[in-house]
Formats: C-alpha cells, sequence, structure tokens
C-alpha cells in the first residue's frame, strides 16, 4: 500500500541539481517572489553561494 501512495505523491525537481524529488521531501527556501527547492543540504548551500556571489559585494 506504500508504494501505490510513493508513486501518487507530487514529485518536483531541485532547482540547483533537478533531481526529482517528492515534494514532502525537498527542503525550500522563500524569495520574494518564488520558493526553491531542494533536495538537500548540499544544493542549498550551491544555491546560497552562487546567490551571494551574484549580488557581490554589499
Amino acid at each position: 500500500m506504500s508504494d501505490v501512495k510513493k508513486s501518487n505523491e507530487e514529485h518536483i525537481h531541485c532547482d540547483v541539481c533537478m533531481k526529482e524529488i517528492p515534494a514532502s521531501e525537498a527542503k525550500n527556501a522563500e524569495a520574494s517572489d518564488y520558493v526553491a527547492h531542494f533536495c538537500g543540504l548540499d544544493c542549498y548551500e550551491k544555491w546560497m553561494n552562487k546567490a551571494k556571489k551574484e549580488k557581490g559585494p554589499g
């Protein structure tokens, strides 16, 4: 029965590596206009570092 539930569960893609993950397992970070989803802390940190570099010194 749990296999059926897993196959019906909504999946999303990690915003960094594009790995498909269950929505219930995704980490997320809210920005002003959107929500980004991450498969784990490694991808979240990569995203944060890229955002800091793009923003520049501040």
